[in-house]
């Protein structure tokens, strides 16, 4: 599809351009830009690693390596060029060579990531990770590979399709468009496969694959979705859909202190004052000692205003999840308010 400027008389074509052209690197640009703002290709991921190569009897390195939220390790490949050349190829080796990596090894990696591109986050890579991984410390055990490049040719797009559909491999690719306008260089950023029009299906047997790791793992993988007036929620992790849900209750006119009524103490805690930001970590440590340790436990980014108090809500749930769902959704002021597991 073409870009145009839409002006009141006409459509005017807006050609692409090429990176080769502009002068835009595929290393020194394009993976640099990418690293600090990957969720311009895909929001779920947290970048752990660039030119990634810790592997013992080859000197590859993969150009960005992620983790996204359902803890799979992410192979992120990118290319300038409008045929791809044989990143596919090279994205399926790195997938098996990253494929055994512990959660241990990810954060020692994330950690050598820090210290190079933030220092000032040096030390906070578990935690970083752990909040990211809804409160777990474990991988799925699974590999996603995303291709990104200017053009994909028909070897590449091919073979993505076999892959994806015969043997359920996870891979997305990614085509990135640069234009040209006036001394400004704006981006497309489109996703060829899978079509948005099966992403919903693809997500489904995704949700589906990770009910039957549930099971014979025993781990908590489930997501859910919050049914409220005036719209259902997307599918939410364990602790996104408890503050949700609460959230949806207090505007429906439910108290906060009658929604504290049904969820254990220790995971909903309140200050006196309308408090956001500084004050509140300042008021809320001198309130509750632990507090200034245990700060990533708490959506402190998400506090709830009720009768001139502060109440912020646990990011920490574990199988407490679907308990306190029922308990809350008991609350609602009618029938309308629901939640079920995400299929």
């Amino acid at each position: 599809m073409a870009l145009f400027e839409m002006t009141a008389d006409a459509l005017q074509a807006i050609p692409p351009t090429d990176f080769t052209a502009e002068g835009i690197w595929e290393r020194r640009d394009l993976q640099r830009l990418l690293r600090d703002n990957i969720a311009a290709v895909d929001e779920s991921l947290l970048v752990i690693a660039e030119e990634f190569g810790d592997f013992e009897g080859s000197d590859r390195r993969i150009d960005l390596l992620c983790i996204d939220r359902d803890a799979r390790v992410v192979v992120v490949e990118l290319k300038r060029t409008y045929h791809g050349g044989h990143m596919d190829l090279q994205a399926l080796r790195y997938a098996a060579m990253v494929s055994s990596l512990t959660f241990d090894q990810v954060v020692d990696v994330f950690e050598r990531h820090l210290a190079r591109v933030s220092p000032d986050r040096q030390g906070q890579g578990r935690q970083t990770l752990t909040d990211w991984l809804d409160d777990t410390d474990e991988l799925s055990g699974d590999v996603r590979i995303v291709l990104v490049s200017a053009g994909f040719g028909a070897e590449i797009t091919t073979t993505v399709l076999w892959l994806t559909t015969t043997y359920a491999l996870d891979i997305t690719c990614i085509r990135l468009t640069p234009h040209r306008v006036d001394d400004r260089i704006l981006l497309d950023i489109t996703q060829l496969i899978p079509l948005s029009e099966a992403e919903e299906f693809t997500i489904r047997l995704r949700h589906r694959e990770q009910a039957a790791r549930t099971a014979s793992s025993g781990r908590d993988w489930a997501q859910y979705v919050i049914a409220t007036p005036p719209e259902e929620s997307k599918p939410l992790r364990k602790r996104w859909a408890i503050l949700e849900l609460v959230q949806r209750l207090h505007s429906a006119g439910v108290p906060m202190t009658a929604i504290a009524d049904v969820i254990p103490g220790s995971r909903i805690i309140s200050a006196p004052g309308i408090l956001d930001g500084p004050d509140l970590i300042e008021q809320f440590t001198q309130k509750y000692k632990s507090f200034g340790n245990n700060i990533h436990k708490w959506f402190t980014d998400h506090p709830i205003h009720d009768h001139d108090a502060t109440w912020l809500v646990s990011n920490a749930w574990g199988r407490q999840t679907a308990p306190t769902l029922d308990r809350l959704v008991e609350l609602a002021p009618n029938q309308d308010f629901s939640y079920r597991a995400a299929p």
